[in-house]
Formats: structure tokens, sequence, C-alpha cells
């Protein structure tokens, strides 16, 4: 490991110290924890799919006597390029989460609904949770809106309709020739043998 590499990860767990829980000073019962993510929060995680976020994430926290419970919820913003025009747009995303959290031998986060923390542990950082939470709701393609209602004006997408409708017509045009009765190719070429 590079020396730069040890400085940005000490500066990531500098920018999501917020995210740390220290379930062992809670009370048994219900808590909540209100989040604001950023841009900044997923260059921590070196993911640069967008330009911007906004984006709100609630957590209520459950803290039973030997579990935890996890219920995230988010809602918000990402601005991102159009997979169709490269047309920067917000789009909205959304998700939810259910973690259970108990403990065992040894840390282990295999299964995405069962985080175990090994004994003697005494807070838990929800950072990577929020992140894969997050991440996993934004979907492969990203249409502008604009696009879908046809209310967009865009240099791309006038190109891209010029072009399907072109494919349009070749495929009516091969659509009507398989479509031709053989038996007038015979007469056509009776035609032509004159």
């Amino acid at each position: 490991m590079q020396p730069e590499d040890l400085g940005k990860i000490v500066v990531r767990m500098k920018k999501l110290n917020e995210f740390l829980i220290p379930f062992i000073g809670l009370k048994l019962g219900k808590h909540q924890f209100e989040y604001q993510i950023n841009k900044a929060f997923f260059d921590s995680f070196d993911y640069d799919e967008f330009e911007s976020a906004d984006i709100k994430v609630s957590v209520f926290f459950i803290k039973k006597s030997n579990i935890l419970e996890l219920n995230l919820k988010h809602k918000g913003t990402i601005y991102v390029p159009c997979d169709l025009t490269n047309e920067m747009f917000y789009f909205p995303i959304k998700g939810n989460l259910k973690v259970i959290v108990q403990f065992g031998e040894e840390y282990n986060d295999d299964n995405d609904e069962l985080l175990i923390l090994p004994h003697g542990e005494h807070e838990i950082n929800i950072s990577q949770i929020i992140y894969e939470m997050i991440a996993l709701s934004i979907p492969f393609r990203k249409v502008h809106p604009g696009v879908k209602d046809g209310t967009l004006d865009s240099e791309a997408l006038r190109k891209l309709n010029e072009l399907r409708v072109d494919e349009l017509k070749k495929d009516r045009n091969k659509k009507t020739e398989d479509n031709i009765d053989p038996r007038w190719d015979k007469l056509k070429q009776l035609l032509t043998d004159k």
C-alpha cells in the first residue's frame, strides 16, 4: 500500500464518522437517525456515476436485548446524463433496506440482510450499508423524462429520430417484399423475358 493510499483511507474514515452509531449507550427500543447524502459521500467510495446527489436517508434503529434491526429508507435525486441523448437531468431515486445485526465470533457481511458483528463491539458504521442501498437503487438505464413524453428538444434526439425513421422505412419495405405472393414473381419474370 502506498502512503497516498493510506492518506485517502484516513480522510475517508474522518468523513464517514457521522455514520457511526454507538449502540452500547442506547436504550432498548426504537431510535431514528437522519442523514443528508451528497456527492462527497459517494466520492469517499470512489463512485462517480453522477455529477451530484441530494438524497435523504432515514434510519430506524431498533435495539433489542440480543439483536439490532436497521430499517433504512432513502429518497432523493441524482444529477446524471441521459443514456440516449447525454442531456443532464435530475433523476429521482428511492428505496429501502432492512438489515438484522447479530453478534458472533467474527465480522461477516456476506448476506445482504444479515450482518454479524464480533462480540464486544460497541458501535456500528452504517456508511457501507447506506452506500450499497443507494447504489443498488440506481437503474442501469437512465432516460430523460423529456424523451419519454416527447418534450425534450435535443440535437442528439433529433438525429436518433432521423435514423429511426429510415430504419422503420427499410423494415416496412422489407416486410412488403416478404409478403409478396411468389406467383407474382413468375409473372414479372415473363415480362422481363421478352
